[in-house]
Protein backbone atom coordinates (compact mmCIF):
# COMPACT_ATOMS: atom_id res chain seq x y z
CA UNK A 1 0.00 0.00 0.00
CA UNK A 2 3.01 2.21 0.67
CA UNK A 3 4.41 1.92 -2.93
CA UNK A 4 0.56 3.27 -4.18
CA UNK A 5 0.35 6.14 -1.94
CA UNK A 6 4.20 7.39 -2.45
CA UNK A 7 3.42 6.79 -6.21
CA UNK A 8 0.65 8.99 -6.28
CA UNK A 9 2.29 12.02 -4.06
CA UNK A 10 5.57 11.74 -6.27
CA UNK A 11 3.12 11.96 -9.45
CA UNK A 12 0.92 14.66 -7.84
CA UNK A 13 4.97 16.78 -6.97
CA UNK A 14 5.48 16.05 -10.61
CA UNK A 15 1.79 17.18 -12.21
CA UNK A 16 2.29 20.66 -10.03
CA UNK A 17 5.83 20.99 -11.45
CA UNK A 18 5.05 19.93 -15.00
CA UNK A 19 2.08 22.78 -14.86
CA UNK A 20 4.89 25.27 -13.79
CA UNK A 21 6.94 24.37 -16.24
CA UNK A 22 4.88 24.72 -19.25
CA UNK A 23 3.67 27.91 -17.94
CA UNK A 24 7.18 29.46 -17.48
CA UNK A 25 9.01 28.23 -20.24
CA UNK A 26 5.75 29.42 -22.59
CA UNK A 27 5.88 33.19 -20.70
CA UNK A 28 9.71 33.02 -21.18
CA UNK A 29 10.05 32.52 -24.86
CA UNK A 30 6.88 34.64 -25.52
CA UNK A 31 5.16 31.22 -27.30
CA UNK A 32 1.32 31.29 -27.82
CA UNK A 33 0.92 28.02 -30.38
CA UNK A 34 -0.20 24.22 -29.28
CA UNK A 35 2.30 22.09 -27.41
CA UNK A 36 1.93 19.21 -26.37
CA UNK A 37 3.64 20.63 -22.68
CA UNK A 38 -0.17 21.77 -22.07
CA UNK A 39 -0.76 17.81 -21.54
CA UNK A 40 1.93 16.81 -19.52
CA UNK A 41 0.41 18.30 -16.06
CA UNK A 42 -3.25 16.72 -17.12
CA UNK A 43 -1.36 13.54 -17.62
CA UNK A 44 0.60 13.32 -14.65
CA UNK A 45 -2.18 14.35 -12.36
CA UNK A 46 -4.63 11.91 -13.62
CA UNK A 47 -2.66 8.78 -15.11
CA UNK A 48 -0.43 9.46 -11.89
CA UNK A 49 -1.94 10.40 -8.78
CA UNK A 50 -5.87 10.05 -9.59
CA UNK A 51 -5.06 6.43 -10.51
CA UNK A 52 -2.97 5.33 -7.63
CA UNK A 53 -5.11 7.52 -5.37
CA UNK A 54 -8.19 4.96 -6.61
CA UNK A 55 -5.49 2.07 -6.49
CA UNK A 56 -4.82 2.24 -2.44
CA UNK A 57 -8.74 2.12 -2.80
CA UNK A 58 -8.56 -1.33 -4.34
CA UNK A 59 -5.99 -2.54 -2.26
CA UNK A 60 -7.76 -1.47 0.73
CA UNK A 61 -10.62 -3.67 -0.61
CA UNK A 62 -9.35 -6.27 -2.44
CA UNK A 63 -5.67 -6.79 -1.36
CA UNK A 64 -4.52 -6.17 -5.32
CA UNK A 65 -0.71 -6.55 -4.05
CA UNK A 66 -1.26 -10.35 -3.41
CA UNK A 67 -1.73 -10.97 -6.93
CA UNK A 68 1.27 -12.17 -8.91
CA UNK A 69 0.43 -10.10 -11.76
CA UNK A 70 0.72 -6.80 -9.37
CA UNK A 71 4.18 -6.22 -9.47
CA UNK A 72 4.37 -6.40 -13.64
CA UNK A 73 1.35 -4.57 -13.61
CA UNK A 74 2.64 -2.23 -11.05
CA UNK A 75 5.95 -1.54 -13.23
CA UNK A 76 5.11 -1.89 -16.45
CA UNK A 77 2.51 1.23 -15.85
CA UNK A 78 5.01 3.35 -14.32
CA UNK A 79 7.39 2.28 -17.08
CA UNK A 80 4.51 3.77 -19.64
CA UNK A 81 3.49 6.45 -17.95
CA UNK A 82 7.28 7.83 -17.47
CA UNK A 83 7.99 7.10 -20.95
CA UNK A 84 4.73 9.11 -22.12
CA UNK A 85 5.13 11.80 -20.15
CA UNK A 86 8.69 12.25 -20.88
CA UNK A 87 7.90 12.18 -24.75
CA UNK A 88 5.20 14.74 -24.05
CA UNK A 89 7.54 17.09 -22.63
CA UNK A 90 10.31 16.47 -24.75
CA UNK A 91 8.68 17.37 -27.93
CA UNK A 92 6.56 19.72 -25.86
CA UNK A 93 9.98 21.58 -25.12
CA UNK A 94 11.15 21.44 -28.49
CA UNK A 95 7.90 23.09 -29.94
CA UNK A 96 8.24 25.90 -27.82
CA UNK A 97 11.75 26.28 -28.36
CA UNK A 98 11.06 26.74 -31.79
CA UNK A 99 13.08 23.02 -32.59
CA UNK A 100 11.55 20.18 -35.10
CA UNK A 101 11.45 16.89 -33.73
CA UNK A 102 12.06 13.63 -35.90
CA UNK A 103 9.55 10.34 -35.79
CA UNK A 104 11.81 8.68 -33.21
CA UNK A 105 9.88 10.97 -30.12
CA UNK A 106 6.45 9.91 -31.66
CA UNK A 107 7.59 6.12 -31.89
CA UNK A 108 9.30 6.20 -28.37
CA UNK A 109 5.92 8.03 -27.28
CA UNK A 110 4.24 5.20 -28.80
CA UNK A 111 5.87 2.74 -26.96
CA UNK A 112 4.87 4.24 -23.30
CA UNK A 113 1.18 4.19 -24.41
CA UNK A 114 1.75 0.47 -25.43
CA UNK A 115 3.57 -0.14 -22.01
CA UNK A 116 0.41 1.47 -20.57
CA UNK A 117 -1.95 -0.57 -22.49
CA UNK A 118 -0.15 -3.76 -21.35
CA UNK A 119 -0.18 -2.74 -17.95
CA UNK A 120 -3.86 -1.74 -17.90
CA UNK A 121 -4.39 -5.25 -18.94
CA UNK A 122 -2.19 -7.08 -15.95
CA UNK A 123 -4.57 -4.90 -13.93
CA UNK A 124 -7.41 -5.47 -15.46
CA UNK A 125 -6.29 -9.20 -15.12
CA UNK A 126 -5.25 -8.86 -11.55
CA UNK A 127 -8.32 -7.33 -10.17
CA UNK A 128 -10.47 -10.36 -11.98
CA UNK A 129 -8.60 -13.01 -9.70
CA UNK A 130 -8.81 -11.00 -6.70
CA UNK A 131 -12.72 -10.64 -7.50
CA UNK A 132 -13.21 -14.30 -8.89
CA UNK A 133 -10.79 -16.36 -7.62
CA UNK A 134 -10.40 -20.24 -9.13
CA UNK A 135 -12.82 -22.51 -7.82
CA UNK A 136 -10.90 -24.04 -4.69
CA UNK A 137 -9.47 -21.17 -3.80
CA UNK A 138 -10.56 -18.36 -1.12
CA UNK A 139 -12.70 -15.25 -2.03
CA UNK A 140 -10.60 -12.62 -2.13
Amino acid sequence: MKKLYYSALVYMILGVVGGLYYRDLTKLNDFAGETQLAVVHTHLLVLGMVFFLVMVLFERTFQLTRSKLFGWFFWTYQAGLILTVGMLTLHGTMTVLGNKTGPAIAGIAGLGHILLTVALVLFFLCLRRRLFPAKGQAPA
